[in-house]
């Protein structure tokens, strides 16, 4: 059982190790989560000589409780809302719609600062590894899923390196495989499980991609 993570480098090199099956593949590409998902799908990119990208997604936050997601959207006008959180806290419609409209309004800010005018990638019968940090409620995973499954790839691997047994279950359905190295019962929160959980941003984002661009991969020579 692996105890607390040094940082985001170290879970992306011990998830690696994890998925061997996939290096020097041609249809791999790795899809990280900006922004903290990243810097982990870079080293995972990076060991199994695979390319890298981003999947845009946003939380959707409680009104007063910016913590609590009760769903989250993606590009494509994907969005996935938590109903169960949404019912048991009330939450009017109207309010829903204003936090949706400046979620969107940062998803394309993002797009804009990370991936400038390069268009997504052709996911089409690929095989997609997704990554993230941890994983929480799971509303953010499950709209980059959504989003990337209208696309049709041949396979999706979600890669992370913190989330509950519960949920890693619950999208279990939802993809081929899952890969997670610690599933804490309470999660509480993920920060815990890291040493060094300090904020990405949005430089080291555009580093880490445009290192990863600059990388021969077999993706890119086949």
């Amino acid at each position: 059982m692996i105890g607390q993570l040094q940082n985001r480098t170290e879970a992306g090199e011990l998830l690696a190790k994890k998925l061997t099956a996939f290096a020097n593949r041609p249809d791999v590409l790795v899809l990280g989560l900006p922004r903290g998902g990243v810097p982990i799908a870079f080293e995972i990119a990076k060991a199994l000589n695979a390319p890298l990208d981003i999947c845009l997604v946003r939380k959707l936050g409680v009104p007063g409780q910016s913590e609590l997601a009760m769903g989250a959207i993606a590009s494509g006008n994907v969005m996935v809302i938590n109903e169960d959180v949404v019912k048991w806290l009330k939450i009017p419609t109207d309010a829903i719609d204003r936090v949706v409209a400046k979620e969107q309004q940062e998803l394309q800010r993002r797009d804009r600062a990370y991936r400038g005018n390069c268009p997504f990638p052709d996911v089409q019968h690929r095989t997609i590894i997704l990554v993230d940090d941890g994983i929480a409620t799971g509303s953010t995973m499950r709209a980059a899923i959504a989003a990337l499954r209208k696309q049709q790839p041949d396979q999706i691997v979600v890669a992370i390196p913190v989330a509950s047994s519960v949920t890693c279950d619950e999208l279990r359905t939802q993809v081929d495989k899952i890969v997670c190295l610690i599933m804490p019962e309470p999660l509480s929160s993920i920060s815990l499980w890291y040493e060094d959980f300090s904020q990405t941003t949005d430089e080291e984002v555009r580093h880490l991609l445009s290192k990863a661009a600059n990388r021969p991969t077999t993706a890119s020579r086949s």
